[in-house]
């Protein structure tokens, strides 16, 4: 039984959760707190980064520079792309967004879509596209073989509600919307989601209030 619980402190260690195919790296880094996460396959040792946000020098002791063969970022808020330039330029890897934040984004070597597939090895992510925290705001998911699902959410799902929308109507029933169908319409309630700030959860826990937040708007 793994004993991983996704709480991590700015400075402090990563927690580190073991997959039959993956393996799961979260690190949290300052200033404001947001999560990074290195997927490793275990079958050959390839890796992918997601949201290298700041403290590259942390995150580099993450990984082994030849085997990063990606950096995605879920979407294009600069607490999310602090690092990225300086892990892009040691390591030669691939920097990965959304068209729709791209040009915002300090690098992006290549571009995604909704619907694509981005290989970890012989491990597969699914790019969901998630208009409304941003117009190009993805989530990443990993169908376990082993029959549970998991999702890097960004800033779109956080355990408690949806991610900020600043009060723009639109944004929000754009958001909520994507998330309702896109996430919880396609994923059982088994399904663990790894947010860009703060704690994770399952979908299950927080299904029973996707009312609750649609009403009261954010």
């Amino acid at each position: 039984m793994s004993d991983y619980t996704g709480d991590v402190t700015p400075g402090g260690p990563a927690a580190v959760r073991q997959l039959p195919g993956l393996t799961i790296s979260k690190l949290s880094v300052g200033p404001m707190d947001n999560n990074a996460y290195l997927l490793h396959c275990n079958a050959d040792g390839s890796q992918v980064l997601i949201d290298a946000a700041n403290e590259a020098d942390r995150l580099l002791e993450l990984f082994d520079p030849i085997a990063l063969k990606a950096v995605i970022t879920t979407h294009r808020h600069k607490d999310h792309t602090g690092a990225l330039a300086e892990v892009v330029r040691v390591t030669g890897a691939e920097s990965l967004a959304h068209a729709d934040d791209a040009e915002e984004i300090p690098v992006v070597t290549r571009t995604v879509a909704d619907g694509e597939t981005i290989a970890v090895g012989d491990c597969a992510l699914e790019v969901i596209h998630i208009v409304g925290h941003t117009p190009g705001s993805i989530t990443l998911a990993y169908r376990d073989p082993s029959g549970t699902a998991h999702l890097w959410t960004g800033d779109s799902l956080f355990p408690g509600g949806v991610g900020n929308t600043r009060g723009n109507k639109e944004n929000f029933a754009s958001l909520i919307g994507d998330v309702e169908t896109k996430l919880f319409g396609r994923f059982g309630d088994d399904t663990w989601f790894y947010p860009g700030h703060g704690k994770d959860s399952t979908l299950g826990a927080e299904r029973a209030s996707l009312p609750e937040w649609r009403e009261r708007g954010w």
